[in-house]
């Protein structure tokens, strides 16, 4: 039930344009929302602006901080919009011309630098031009908030409170909100709800204490390491490759994470903890090691400086080299090439938690490690309760939406074993907390349960377990392993409730091979049977990486192209029964979704995807075309936009360029852009949490507006000769000029001919199985040439296709 009045958000104000609210303001607009973003004027002309007649009341220098920081945040690298037109919502201007302007917005949002002065005079000319009742919120990393709206008035303070964002905000979810003394509850639960349904976040409500929660925990990680690295005498280079994805950390693991984030950032925060919380217990580990104190000194502050950690230089030959610090002589070295007993043990486990219990138990120095680093991390995490958070989860989950941990520090305790890792703490001197040890005396031996389908957590106060919030808002469905209807070896379909079953494979990458697409089409079945409908969805990082490479090289080298022919048979199959089912078919993809999953998802009725999806058809990279279904329905995406619209051609060689160059949109809505998804038909979910739920409700609202089964398509238009002349011109032109290959060529000129129906003399109307057919056959021949064998088998050993 809501607890808050309806408040629409349609313009936002963000004071402060640079690293942070640059991208809040792109987040913002990304969803669209209108968005003022504001900075302060520049403080004195240059001689060289003087020389060009600019006056410090030219309009264009004025803006100068706020356009250029705008146009730094669209150029940057991973991309902060989601798309290109993100930027024509945002209007700048300054604090001092255009301050006035926030009176017209419903959110104002604060995010200026980190002074506690300079955001209290920039609330004081805030309030002179805010509209009473409307959101003003300050972005900070640990100011603490209740001293930021002191002084103001009751309507400020009434609707104040903290908003901590994660850099970079579209891809970092975590959204921590810190009531101020006197914020209204609905202003608490509205930014709780608005947070997660339109901004896409984790969100975390947090107690007013020194950097909040994940900071408080996520910065602890960070000096743990450290200390554990100089305890073992472990380098830099051992310790990323002990500290990276292997136990389900980003890539970028610690120290190329530290480049990133800024080691004066990462300092500031680790000096500030121990003054601001003089009795903490683990104070001794946040003292910052000499060698970064040094490199402190030198302003080798990571890529914003040019080095840190992490130094990038060119050899004697030109190459790009990459060299690592030496902490004992402040030299920067080549990268180690590191081996571990213990990594290699657990690199081929494919589960995390598997892979956790092999680390841990590791009898080398890496074993060491993982030991150390686990038991400072548990006992500082089970200390911080209730002093940060009241309810456990809420460390796991500012842990794994800010700084990208696959598992936060309870689940990995769990995984673990709460009682056997106790025993070894204590003997290590980490000392957990208290309610740990009363857990474990009253007979519960996990943090985290899951009963009759509901994950639910171990709650301090009242020694119980509880329902998770998000397991009431989310559909989860590794969580739901009571209600399997039917699985096989790589597929579960479970019962999501309200007559809708949902189907997942867990694969390496989530990859299709044969049983899995045995299991697509047992699952259909089943719906068609007994349910409304189904939802495909997968876990993990991925959707899918696409079809099962190895299994297609292993039928091409043994020249078995009988099977071939099969196995590409029962991918058509499977993705014309997605079609053709008798009940509404929807997919929820989410990160990459390539080759044979974007195929699936352009034979399902509708897709739900995260915005977070990257979606495209890849093949031509491996030397093949799409041979699932995909070549046939971008060739009938283009007919139907013919028939609508009277465009021949232009349409079908942009449908072709984007196969041809195996573009993948860099999010789901580029895959608009490129025609994987159709807007105003399917969706995204911009919390990827919810894309199950939302992907459900998209099911039931076919079935109850009276699906019918779609019918066998023989009026597919292709414009054969008359559109395979200019295709094949254009394939001619970039041969001659160099930009593809001898191999690339031939490659197009396949997918040329299935894309105009083969060498059909003009425009003619053909069936989805004559297109399918031609699908199928170029596919073959392509397996058969030595430049595809060579590709797919770079890409088995390396991921990457090999160019010729």
């Amino acid at each position: 039930m809501k607890t808050y009045m309806n408040r629409a958000i349609r313009k936002v104000a963000v004071v402060g344009s640079g690293v942070m609210g640059s991208r809040i303001a792109a987040h913002f607009a990304g969803i669209g929302v209108e968005v003022l973003l504001l900075d302060i004027i520049p403080r004195e002309l240059t001689e060289a602006e003087k020389a060009k007649g600019i006056t410090e009341e030219t309009p264009a220098w004025r803006n100068k901080i706020v356009n250029d920081a705008l146009n730094a945040m669209l150029k940057s690298k991973p991309s902060a919009v989601y798309h290109s037109g993100v930027a024509k919502l945002i209007t700048t201007g300054n604090i001092e011309d255009d301050l006035h302007e926030i009176s017209e917005c419903d959110w104002v949002l604060e995010a200026v630098i980190e002074r506690l002065d300079i955001k209290q005079q920039v609330f004081e000319k805030i309030e002179q031009h805010r509209k009473p009742g409307t959101l003003i919120t300050t972005n900070t990393s640990g100011i603490p908030i209740h001293m930021m709206s002191e002084g103001r008035s009751e309507d400020f303070r009434k609707h104040f409170c903290g908003t901590h964002f994660f850099n970079p905000p579209r891809y970092l979810r975590l959204l921590e909100i810190i009531p101020a003394p006197d914020t209204k509850q609905e202003i608490i639960d509205f930014l709780m709800e608005y947070g997660d349904r339109h901004l896409g976040k984790t969100m975390v409500l947090c107690k007013d204490t020194p950097a909040f929660i994940a900071n408080r925990v996520g910065v602890f990680g960070f000096m743990a390491v450290f200390h554990a690295m100089q305890e073992l005498g472990l380098s830099i280079d051992e310790t990323d490759s002990l500290t990276g994805t292997i136990m389900g950390r980003p890539k970028s693991a610690t120290f190329r994470t530290g480049d990133v984030v800024g080691l004066d950032t990462l300092v500031h925060v680790a000096k500030a903890l121990p003054q601001n919380v003089p009795n903490d217990e683990a104070k001794d580990i946040f003292k910052i090691p000499a060698f970064i104190e040094k490199m402190i000194e030198n302003k080798w502050l990571g890529d914003k400086t040019g080095q840190g950690f992490y130094k990038k230089t060119k050899d004697d030959k030109g190459k790009t080299e990459i060299l690592t610090l030496n902490p004992e002589t402040m030299d920067y070295t080549p990268k180690q090439k590191v081996r571990f007993a213990t990594i290699e043990t657990a690199k081929p486990l494919d589960e995390l938690q598997m892979r956790l219990k092999a680390l841990y138990a590791g009898q080398d120095k890496a074993g060491e490690f993982y030991r150390m680093f686990h038991h400072m991390l548990f006992a500082y995490a089970s200390n911080r309760i209730p002093e940060i958070a009241d309810e456990l989860y809420k460390i796991d989950d500012a842990l794994k939406a800010g700084f990208g941990w696959e598992i936060g520090a309870f689940e990995s305790w769990d995984t673990l074993g709460v009682k056997k890792v106790i025993e070894a703490m204590k003997a290590a001197g980490n000392e957990p907390a208290k309610w740990v040890t009363d857990m474990l005396e009253a007979g519960n031996n996990t943090f985290y349960i899951t009963e009759n389908g509901e994950r639910k957590y171990y709650d301090i106060e009242s020694k119980s377990y509880k329902v998770l919030p998000a397991a009431k808002s989310f559909i989860i469905l590794e969580h739901l392993n009571d209600k399997v209807v039917w699985e096989n070896s790589a597929c579960k379909l479970y019962d999501i409730g309200d007559d809708v079953v949902a189907l997942r494979w867990n694969t390496k990458m989530n990859s299709i091979g044969g049983e899995v697409l045995a299991g697509v089409q047992k699952a259909v079945s089943i719906a068609e049977e007994r349910y409304k409908g189904l939802v495909l969805a997968n876990a993990g990082p991925n959707f899918s990486a696409g079809a099962n490479v190895g299994l297609i090289f292993m039928f091409a080298v043994e020249q078995e192209y009988d099977e071939l022919d099969m196995a590409i048979r029962q991918f058509q199959n499977t993705t014309m029964r997605l079609r053709h089912s008798n009940v509404p078919v929807v997919m929820a993809p989410h990160g990459l979704t390539l080759g044979g999953a974007c195929e699936m998802c352009l034979h399902a009725d509708a897709v739900q995807a995260s915005a977070e999806s990257y979606i495209g058809l890849v093949e031509l990279g491996v030397g093949l075309i799409p041979s699932g279904g995909g070549t046939k329905e971008m060739v009938v995406r283009a007919s139907d936009r013919n028939i609508k619209e009277d465009i021949e051609l232009n349409y079908l060689q942009q449908l072709f360029i984007n196969i041809g160059t195996a573009k993948v949109g860099t999010s789901a809505h580029e895959a608009y852009e490129l025609s994987y998804m159709r807007k105003g038909y399917d969706g995204i979910s911009i919390n990827p949490d919810r894309r199950i739920g939302d992907a459900k409700q998209r099911v039931l609202q076919m079935y109850e507006q009276g699906y019918t089964q779609p019918v066998m398509r023989h009026n597919i238009k292709v414009q054969g000769k008359s559109g395979l002349g200019p295709l094949m011109a254009g394939i001619h032109g970039m041969w001659r000029g160099n930009y593809i290959s001898d191999y690339d060529r031939l490659i197009a000129e396949k997918l040329a001919h299935v894309m105009c129906g083969g060498d059909l003399s003009h425009p003619t109307l053909v069936s989805e199985h004559y297109l399918l057919d031609l699908e199928r056959e170029a596919f073959l021949s392509l397996c058969g040439q030595k430049k595809t064998l060579e590709r797919l088998q770079s890409i088995l050993q390396t991921g990457k296709p090999l160019r010729n």
